[in-house]
């Protein structure tokens, strides 16, 4: 359930970057279906591609102070806009898309506690 419910809060902070970053859109006419199937493409490719992009780039990551992980994720945000209905305006309106969301997840985290009581 845990696992579940933080799918959704994070479907839920992509779909704010949205609405606060007009860089960041899904096209028009997506339904929620539409932002829950780029929560889950986003949560698949930061599970399987972005670490290993972390650990190729572990050199540049430790010259920049990990400042080179925000490009990382921008690439990963241009990812997901590839492969679902999300549009990204370049380079640059993902990077700030990005960082929109990482801020996001981080309040986010602050919040909700680790373990949920049953």
């Amino acid at each position: 359930m845990n696992a579940f419910l933080k799918f959704l809060i994070s479907a839920l902070a992509l779909y704010l970057v949205t609405r606060l970053y007009s860089g960041v859109s899904f096209e028009p006419g997506t339904t929620w279906l539409g932002v829950l199937i780029a929560a889950l493409v986003m949560g698949v490719i930061n599970a399987l591609i972005r670490p290993i992009l972390l650990l190729l780039t572990l050199p540049i990551n430790v010259l920049t102070l990990g400042l080179f992980t925000l490009v990382i994720n921008a690439l990963m945000l241009m990812l997901v806009a590839a492969l679902s209905p999300l549009n990204v305006s370049g380079f640059g309106g993902a990077f700030v898309g990005a960082i929109i969301l990482t801020v996001l997840n981080w309040l986010i985290d602050l919040v909700m506690p680790e373990k949920l009581e049953r």
